[in-house]
């Protein structure tokens, strides 16, 4: 599973400690989904329900959701990094939780923005196969350290990567 979803941490702000970065694009982004969607349609799989990796699976899925024709969708929070490079032993499920009743014999989509180390799409991807589902996974990246090879991914990369939808800072009250 993807590390964030594993929320995408920042990158360094120190230029000199900055590792060598692959950037996202919102345009470059719109050609990702697209090109995966087909791969993923080119399968023969067809996902009753996409399932988000929040935070960093939210807009990817919404993407590939339309692009496939999609309707039903969900969301399962996993948090496992916490800063740059620093994650928390194992990730951990968030609250609100999935209603994993729904999802027993039904075909899933589960969509990330990155299998980093792959713990969190691991993790992601069992619990929904203990609930009877069909589940295969997507990603925009996959590093080679993952212990998890998604069944779908865009590109492969060994640098940190700089997702347009994270880039910049959250925004604060005007003034504050």
């Amino acid at each position: 599973m993807s590390a964030p979803t594993e929320p995408t941490p920042q990158p360094p702000t120190d230029p000199d400690a900055a590792p060598e970065r692959e950037v996202l694009s919102w345009e470059l982004f719109g050609t990702a989904s697209r090109e995966l969607a087909q791969q993923i349609a080119d399968s023969g799989f067809r996902a009753e329900i996409v399932i988000a990796v929040a935070r960093g699976g939210l807009v990817p899925a919404g993407a590939l959701a339309y692009a496939l024709g999609t309707k039903a969708a969900g969301t399962l929070n996993v948090e496992f990094y916490t800063d740059i490079e620093e994650t928390l032993p194992d990730p951990v499920v968030l609250e609100p939780l999935l209603d994993t009743d729904a999802l027993k014999g039904k075909r899933l989509l589960v969509v990330d923005d990155v299998a980093d180390s792959g713990r969190t799409l691991a993790l992601v991807m069992r619990l929904l196969a203990e609930h009877g589902a069909d589940v295969r996974s997507a990603v925009l990246y996959t590093k080679p350290r993952t212990i998890v090879q998604p069944d779908h991914s865009w590109r492969n990369t060994d640098k940190w990567i700089t997702f347009p939808w994270s880039a910049l800072p959250p925004v604060t009250p005007a003034g504050a």
